[in-house]
């Protein structure tokens, strides 16, 4: 097949030499071809980008074992209903946002009171907060945290009880949900306390998501850790207001 060639304009670079194959078929300004070549691969790199950004992101999720269900969960899809919401709305979002200073007091957070009022939501929100600038968070059942720790217990474990309640001492934050759901053992509890008391004696934030009342809470996991809960400004909020599923 000859190869044609012709003169051709091109309203943004000028003249250029436009070559053909086959009829009717010509090839185009070669600066805009560059141009479009360019572009597309930036968009591939970006895809790429986001792609490897997504995925790192879902493994963080994973080692912050945040469930499934509270996974979009943020500060900014909370919904208050009443006025103490908003209020436990701010209070989250300045212990987000104010993190770094947090840190260097340890100061942690109680959430107590009524079922389906946010608790859960607020603490995933905190943590989807704190790790989106590099910190890093865990999320555990005070009775998934207790069985973990109980696998040292097992003869031929590889684990000691101290290095199992270390990997709950060591995240920036730790939230335990659903503290008092069951009034376990003095075993339980003493694990429990390890974990609160080790995390005081660093410095570090927790956060502890309960059902119970404050007073209850305090007479399951005991006046001593309440008081290093509480050590260093740290704040129980009562969410006592009516269920956001039954106002939905």
């Amino acid at each position: 097949m000859q190869l044609c060639s012709e003169q051709r304009h091109c309203q943004q670079h000028g003249g250029y030499t436009a070559y053909s194959h086959k009829p009717g078929i010509w090839s185009g300004c070669e600066q805009c071809q560059q141009a479009s070549d360019a572009k597309q691969r930036h968009a591939s790199m970006q895809q790429q980008r986001q792609a490897q950004q997504a995925a790192l992101w879902q493994k963080r999720l994973g080692r912050a074992a945040i469930p499934a269900r509270f996974a979009e969960r943020n500060l900014q899809n909370y919904r208050p209903t009443c006025t103490a919401a908003e209020q436990a709305l701010r209070t989250c979002q300045s212990y987000a946002q104010e993190f770094d200073a947090v840190l260097k007091t340890g100061r942690s957070l109680i959430f107590c009171g009524s079922v389906g009022t946010g608790k859960t939501h607020l603490a995933v929100g905190i943590a989807r907060h704190i790790m989106e600038a590099g910190k890093q968070a865990v999320m555990s059942s005070v009775l998934k945290a207790v069985r973990r720790i109980k696998e040292s217990y097992r003869r031929d474990s590889p684990y000691t009880e101290a290095a199992l309640i270390q990997e709950f001492v060591e995240p920036d934050l730790l939230i335990l949900d659903e503290v008092g759901v069951q009034f376990g053992s003095e075993t339980e509890k003493m694990l429990l306390f390890d974990i609160i008391n080790g995390r005081y004696e660093v410095m570090k934030p927790s956060i502890l998501i309960s059902n119970l009342g404050l007073p209850e809470l305090e007479r399951y996991i005991g006046t001593r850790a309440m008081d290093r809960l509480r050590e260093g400004g740290g704040k129980a909020l009562v969410f006592d207001w009516e269920s956001y599923r039954r106002v939905v």
